[in-house]
């Protein structure tokens, strides 16, 4: 059998060190042709397309390569890459305990933990959940771009048998602990969730992007047919196919658990629910956290939200009148059409997760029936009215166009971000886009001559981005014009570098060329 030869990578790996770095593999690799080579990356924390391409030389010369313990942030890196598909890698999780550890959200698919001052940890009840990450992490994506405050996982952990989501969140709150333990906040929790509520229901998204929660409505009323009379049937599906279609967004299980207090800034979370649609499917969903769920026995809505059924009745009465702008009498008129659509989705859960042969689950669902059956002996329709830029933080330096100066520049961008919670692999992101840009500048833009770049870094909010633009008065060049490469190739198909653009694409939410007064202008923007 083949000799077997591991290589350790540490720290970074980028333009500073790349050269110094090959030399040291080679030097391992040595009268060792045909040896299976097993690249160790625990300790590897960045690298940029200069490293990637050793790895590619690497695979060249020793087709059986495996790349393994590699952290999410380089393998997201590798993956966007294509080089997973290429090479044999092998991801890291750490392991967390959530043992002892303080439940600071719950939704319907998992809870969240406080693992320490700085972070949380989001426990998925699906063993094999990791689909379910992705997905999750795709709908935060989406809402932060689109200006929901939220947070985004850096890292995915094993948690027992399941996995979890890693979050920064300094001394986070859950809105049902401040509202447990300091009652005399209740207000201020309800002006800071109506205004959340108001701006996801005024948020609209492109077609095709998230399900339409009416569908999953309408599908429940389907489920729940054979429990109800024929005519009663029929009404309650003709009012949910009724309801206007709507393209803005609804977070779908928007309860105290899944609303915390980081610092100064209220997050929304357990973002896998994410849908468009009217608001009353989020109204609906709503009412059942605060009171539906608690109709028959109360203290299943203390044993899950953390204060009592009392105190969850006052808050949803509240929230809905703050929602409405408007008076009780008239609060009270739009809640019973709330309440049809909030019984369909009780009514459809318990036969879903119950077989019946409990007496307590047969009382409550028969509850929950009686409930609509009257009310749809009220309500007509379901539809009611809904009521109802800071200037940027710029700073610029002007260095010399050369690589040595990278670090320079890489510290300037890591000044801008200070004060800022932004999770390591953002920063990992924006630290590669700035070191493909600027050394692309430094080696091309003058050459064989030498010049100055600028570069500007601008934070702005409503969502919070950082701005990078570098402006240099070299030979006009256009980055964004050279296609992309194939990173479905294999290895020996491809061709050595190409990456580094395609990287910083990938990388940011925005990149933009233009050709201006003599200047290039580069311009990247990443939503934090």
């Amino acid at each position: 059998m083949a000799e077997s030869v591991t290589i350790a990578l540490r720290g970074r790996i980028d333009s500073t060190n790349a050269e110094q770095t090959e030399n040291e593999i080679l030097e391992q690799l040595s009268g060792k042709d045909g040896a299976a080579v097993v690249i160790d990356a625990s300790s590897l924390e960045y690298i940029s397309s200069i490293g990637l391409r050793i790895l590619l030389r690497l695979k060249k010369a020793h087709p059986r390569m495996t790349v393994t313990e590699v952290c999410s942030e380089i393998y997201d890196i590798l993956q966007m890459t294509g080089f997973t598909e290429i090479l044999t890698v092998k991801k890291a999780y750490r392991v967390v305990s959530v043992e002892g550890c303080e439940v600071i959200g719950e939704g319907s698919n998992g809870r969240v933990y406080r693992i320490d001052n700085d972070n949380v940890v989001k426990t998925y009840k699906n063993a094999d959940a990791l689909s379910e990450i992705r997905h999750e992490r795709e709908m935060a994506r989406l809402a932060l771009v689109l200006g929901v405050p939220t947070a985004i996982s850096y890292d995915v952990v094993k948690v027992g048998d399941s996995y979890g989501t890693v979050f920064e969140l300094l001394d986070a709150r859950s809105f049902a602990g401040i509202i447990a333990e300091e009652p005399e906040r209740i207000d201020w929790c309800v002006k800071e969730y109506v205004e959340l509520l108001k701006k996801l229901h005024s948020t609209e998204v492109a077609d095709g992007e998230l399900p339409d929660i009416k569908k999953a409505y309408l599908t429940a009323v389907r489920n729940i047919l054979p429990m109800l009379p024929a005519e009663s049937g029929e009404k309650l599906l003709c009012m949910v196919e009724a309801i206007p279609d709507s393209k803005t967004l609804v977070h779908g299980d928007c309860h105290t658990k899944n609303i915390v207090l980081a610092g100064d800034e209220v997050l929304l979370i357990d973002m896998d629910t994410l849908s468009v649609g009217h608001p009353i499917f989020e109204l609906a969903q709503m009412y059942n956290s605060y009171v539906g769920f608690g109709e028959y026995h109360p203290e299943v809505i203390a044993r899950y939200q953390g204060f009592s059924a009392d105190v969850a009745r006052d808050f949803w009465n509240r929230t809905l009148r703050a929602y409405l702008n408007t008076s009780d009498d008239a609060a009270a008129l739009t809640e019973k059409k709330i309440r049809c659509i909030a019984y369909i989705r009780l009514i459809d859960w318990s036969t879903r997760h119950h077989d019946m042969t409990d007496a307590d689950d047969r009382a409550t669902r028969e509850l929950w029936v009686r409930e609509l059956l009257s009310l749809l002996d009220e309500v007509d329709s379901p539809d009611f009215d809904v009521q109802g830029e800071d200037a940027p933080d710029a700073r610029e330096i002007e260095v010399t166009a050369a690589v040595e100066n990278l670090p320079e520049v890489t510290a300037f961008v890591e000044e801008a971000l200070s004060g800022i919670s932004c999770g390591y692999k953002t920063q990992m992101q924006i630290g590669i886009a700035v070191e493909e840009i600027f050394v692309n500048i430094a080696q091309y833009a003058y050459a064989p001559s030498t010049g100055t770049v600028r570069v500007r870094a601008e934070l702005s909010d409503s969502p919070l981005a950082l701005t990078i633009t570098f402006t240099d008065s070299g030979v006009p060049y256009d980055p964004l014009a050279k296609p992309d490469p194939d990173v479905t190739l294999s290895a020996e198909e491809r061709r050595i570098g190409g990456l580094g653009i395609f990287m910083t694409k990938k990388a940011m939410d925005e990149v933009a060329y233009r050709f201006e007064d003599g200047k290039n202008i580069f311009t990247m923007k990443k939503i934090l």
